[in-house]
C-alpha cells in the first residue's frame, strides 16, 4: 500500500513539472551576421592617399613575335671575285681576314687565252691602220680623177670592216679584264703579257679563299669572297599563320646567344612576298650596324618583332599583383572600396598587358597602391 502511494505521488509531481514547461514560450535563435566578402577591401585614410586609379581602355597593342633567325651578309656589301680568263694560278697575294680595297691585286695567273686575245687585237689594229691609209690614198686619187667612185667606196668599206674588227678585239680584252689604259699601252709598245691579275672590286675583308698555287681556274669560279661587315643582315622566317602581323618598317630586337643575348635594335627592311612551300614561312630581314665586327655571318639569333598594332583591352603592368598563383587587379566598386578580381592576361608590350578576361573596358582599376591593398586583404583573411 505504501508503495502504491509513493508511485502516485511521483506521477503527480511529474505531471506538474510537464505542465509548467508547456506554459513557457520557446526562445527564438538570433539571425547570424552575413560573412564578409574576402575579395573586398576598404582602404583606410592613410592607404587612400597612396592609391591612384585608371580607367580600362582599348589601346593599339602590338604583339611581340619571337622567331629563330641568323646573322647573314648584306648582299649589297659582299663580292665573290673570280678570274676573268681561264688560266693557272701563279701567285696568291691575299690572306683570309686581310683588309683590301677596290683595285687591290688578290692573285695572279698565267693565261694563254689572254695572250691570244692580245695578239688578235694587235693584228686588228695593224689591219685598221693599213685600211685607214688605203682609204686616205684612195680619196686623194679620186680627187685627182685617177680612180673612179666605185674604187673609193671599196677602200672605205674595207676600212669600216677593219675598224669594226679592231673594236671587237678591244671589247674582248675588256671582257677578259684588261683595262683601257693597258690596251692603249699594248697598242703603243706591242708588248704582250699573258699574266692576268685577280683584283678586288670593293673595300672590305677577305672572308673566303678558295684557290691554291698551280690551280687551273675558270671565269665561273669564285676564288675570293670580299665583304664589308660594318653592316650585316639578320634574317628569320615567320610562320605563315603570323605573316599578316609583320610589315616593312616594324621595330625588331635581335638577341644573339653567342654574345650573351645582347640585344640589337633595328627595323624590318624586307618582308617576303611568297610563302616557302616546304617550311610554310615568310622570310623577313633586318639591317644592323656592326662597326666593331661582333656580329658574324651564320651566328644564330632570335628576332623579336613588334607586330602591327590592333586595338585591345589593356591594363598597366603596375596594376597587376600576383596572389595565390593568380594574376589579380583591384577594381573600384565605390569610392574607397575595391574588389580583388582575377584576370587572364596576354602578352606584355610597352608597359601594358593585354587583358583576355576578368575586367572590361570602362572599369576603374588601381594602378598605384595595388600591392598595399593586396597585403591588407590577405592579412585580414589570415586573421
Amino acid at each position: 500500500m505504501k508503495h502504491s502511494l509513493s508511485l502516485s505521488a511521483s506521477l503527480v509531481a511529474l505531471a506538474i513539472l510537464l505542465s509548467a514547461c508547456g506554459d513557457k514560450a520557446p526562445e527564438t535563435a538570433a539571425p547570424a551576421a552575413p560573412a564578409a566578402d574576402p575579395a573586398i577591401v576598404t582602404a583606410d585614410e592613410a592607404m587612400a592617399s597612396r592609391i591612384k586609379l585608371a580607367t580600362i581602355t582599348k589601346q593599339p597593342f602590338g604583339e611581340m613575335l619571337r622567331v629563330s633567325g641568323r646573322i647573314d651578309f648584306d648582299i649589297e656589301r659582299v663580292a665573290r671575285i673570280g678570274a676573268t680568263v681561264t688560266g693557272r694560278v701563279t701567285e696568291i697575294k691575299a690572306e683570309l681576314g686581310q683588309a683590301v680595297k677596290a683595285g687591290d691585286v688578290l692573285a695572279r695567273l698565267h693565261s694563254s687565252e689572254l695572250g691570244t686575245a692580245q695578239l688578235a687585237y694587235l693584228k686588228a689594229q695593224a689591219q685598221n691602220e693599213l685600211q685607214a691609209n688605203n682609204r686616205e690614198r684612195a680619196r686623194q686619187l679620186f680627187a685627182a680623177d685617177v680612180i673612179g667612185r666605185g674604187e673609193l667606196q671599196k677602200r672605205e668599206n674595207e676600212y669600216s670592216v677593219a675598224a669594226a674588227e679592231r673594236r671587237a678585239a678591244r671589247d674582248q680584252l675588256n671582257v677578259l679584264g684588261v683595262s683601257d689604259a693597258v690596251i692603249n699601252r699594248l697598242g703603243t709598245d706591242g708588248q704582250i703579257s699573258s699574266f692576268s691579275p685577280v683584283v678586288s672590286t670593293m673595300r672590305g675583308s677577305v672572308v673566303e679563299l678558295n684557290v691554291s698555287i698551280g690551280q687551273v681556274v675558270q671565269p665561273a669560279q669564285a676564288l675570293f669572297t670580299v665583304a664589308d661587315l660594318s653592316r650585316v643582315w639578320a634574317v628569320a622566317e615567320v610562320p605563315e599563320a603570323q605573316a599578316d602581323l609583320v610589315a616593312q618598317g616594324q621595330t625588331t630586337e635581335i638577341e644573339v646567344p653567342a654574345l650573351g643575348n645582347t640585344k640589337f635594335t633595328g627595323k624590318l627592311i624586307y618582308v617576303g612576298q611568297i610563302v616557302n612551300p616546304t617550311t610554310r614561312t615568310v622570310l623577313v630581314r633586318t639591317s644592323l650596324e656592326n662597326p666593331e665586327g661582333r656580329l658574324k655571318p651564320a651566328m644564330l639569333a632570335s628576332m623579336l618583332i613588334a607586330s602591327r598594332p590592333s586595338d585591345k583591352v589593356v591594363v598597366a603592368n603596375s596594376a597587376v599583383v600576383r596572389s595565390d598563383d593568380k594574376d589579380m587587379v583591384y577594381v573600384e566598386t565605390k569610392p574607397g572600396t575595391y574588389r580583388a578580381t582575377e584576370v587572364t592576361l596576354g602578352q606584355s608590350y610597352n608597359g601594358t598587358r593585354v587583358v583576355q578576361a576578368g575586367v572590361r573596358e570602362g572599369d576603374k582599376v588601381v594602378v598605384e597602391g595595388a600591392f598595399h591593398l593586396n597585403s591588407q586583404r590577405t592579412g585580414i583573411a589570415q586573421e
